[in-house]
């Protein structure tokens, strides 16, 4: 975890592996957007169910989740049958109206865009505004169904939005800002996908603040920001939403494979990997079931 109190410490000192925490690995276990035609992920309810649990079991403690429509509560309900992970709403790109059912579906966590969504797919493009408004219903509402914001970071502006909320006093119950940094999804919100970009994110991240990465693409373009993260102290988040394949041009049989290659390149870089417990006190996410 990287959670900064000193900005200007921040921009010269990376802080040794033995002062860090343990890695928090969030799997995210929805279709690739960018290669739609390699089918290694969930494809029915029971499929996601099971994928889930499995990587959990492999070394995730964060299970990103495009929960069903109609089926919101029950699939929070039947992983946590199995497992003890927290469990993290994704799908930031519907307006906040129409995620009623996200905010009672038990979940840990909601994914929330810090600006609008502008992406640009094979087989489709996503378009949508979240103006700050929406971003001060979203603090309410998280707060009275005791959901932690999970803030997408795709650029500088980002952090301007997120100061807004936090000089507002509309987050002081939800620390550390627990933020998700993305890089190279295509289209009018895209980032290069370098080490560089990744340490100018980290250098203007508010106070407070514990970070993973999201790398779109290949594992070219994904493994160097990974390792920089896990050195830096940072989180990292991975799956065949983001990148399906294992290595350079070969599909992952499945989700757990990717998380547990993810598992090995931690230890190899002396960084262990946490638990869905350890990742609870360490992102100070208490169980609300």
């Amino acid at each position: 975890m990287s959670i900064k109190s000193n900005p200007k410490k921040q921009e010269t000192a990376i802080p040794a592996k033995k002062d860090m925490e343990k890695l928090v690995i969030t799997a995210t276990t929805a279709n690739s957007w960018i290669h739609p035609d390699i089918k290694n992920w969930a494809t029915t309810t029971d499929m996601l169910v099971d994928s889930a649990v499995k990587c959990c079991e492999a070394g995730a403690s964060i299970l990103h989740i495009h929960l069903p429509k109609g089926e919101e509560s029950s699939v929070v309900k039947r992983v946590r049958e199995h497992c003890d992970a927290i469990i993290q709403c994704g799908m930031s790109s519907f307006p906040i109206e129409q995620r009623d059912a996200h905010f009672v579906s038990g979940s840990d966590m909601l994914s929330i865009i810090l600006n609008h969504h502008d992406e640009h797919f094979a087989h489709g493009n996503v378009n949508q505004l979240h103006p700050l408004d929406e971003l001060e219903q979203y603090c309410v509402k998280c707060k009275k169904f005791n959901i932690r914001p999970e803030w997408e970071v795709w650029h500088a502006g980002s952090y301007w939005n997120l100061n807004w909320l936090i000089k507002k006093d509309l987050l002081s119950w939800s620390k550390p800002h627990v933020l998700t940094m993305f890089f190279n999804w295509p289209g009018g919100t895209w980032s290069p996908p370098t080490v560089d970009e990744y340490f100018q994110r980290v250098k203007y991240m508010p106070p407070e603040c514990a970070h993973t990465v999201s790398i779109m693409g290949n594992c070219k373009e994904q493994t160097p920001i990974v390792a920089a993260a896990i050195n830096n102290g940072g989180n990292v988040r991975v799956g065949t939403e983001d990148n399906p394949f294992i290595r350079e041009g070969v599909p992952a049989k499945d989700n757990a494979e990717i998380i547990a290659r993810l598992v090995r390149l931690s230890k190899e870089l002396g960084r262990d990997v946490a638990d869905p417990s350890e990742a609870r006190k360490i992102l100070n996410i208490k169980k609300a079931y």
